[in-house]
C-alpha cells in the first residue's frame, strides 16, 4: 500500500467566521466526494470540529480545505491533530 493510501485520521478545529456560512454542510458534501467518514459539529465556543477518516492524501485534502472551507467564511486558523483510524463511521455526518 502506497503511503498515500494509508488510512489516517485527523481532527480539526477550524476558528474564524465559522459558523452561520454553510460551513458544517459544505464540509459534509467535500468529504462525502472525498470518499471520507467522520463527522462534523459547531462548538459552543464559535468554532466547527470535525473528525475526517481515509486515505490519508484524501484526508490531507480535507485539511487543506478546512483552511479556507465556503465562500462566506472566513478561517483564521485551524488546530490539527493527526491519528489512527478508528474505523468507526459508516458515513460523514453532521451532528447537532
Amino acid at each position: 500500500m502506497a503511503e498515500s493510501d494509508k488510512p489516517v485520521r485527523a481532527h480539526v478545529v477550524v476558528h474564524g467566521r465559522v459558523q452561520g456560512v454553510w460551513f458544517r454542510g459544505r464540509t459534509r458534501n467535500e468529504a462525502l466526494r472525498q470518499s471520507l467518514t467522520g463527522w462534523v459539529r459547531n462548538r459552543p465556543d464559535g468554532t466547527v470540529e470535525a473528525v475526517f477518516e481515509g486515505d490519508r492524501s484524501r484526508v490531507q485534502q480535507m485539511v487543506v480545505w478546512c483552511h479556507q472551507g465556503p465562500p462566506l467564511a472566513h478561517v483564521t486558523r485551524v488546530d490539527l491533530h493527526w491519528g489512527e483510524p478508528t474505523g468507526e463511521f459508516s458515513d460523514f455526518r453532521v451532528d447537532y
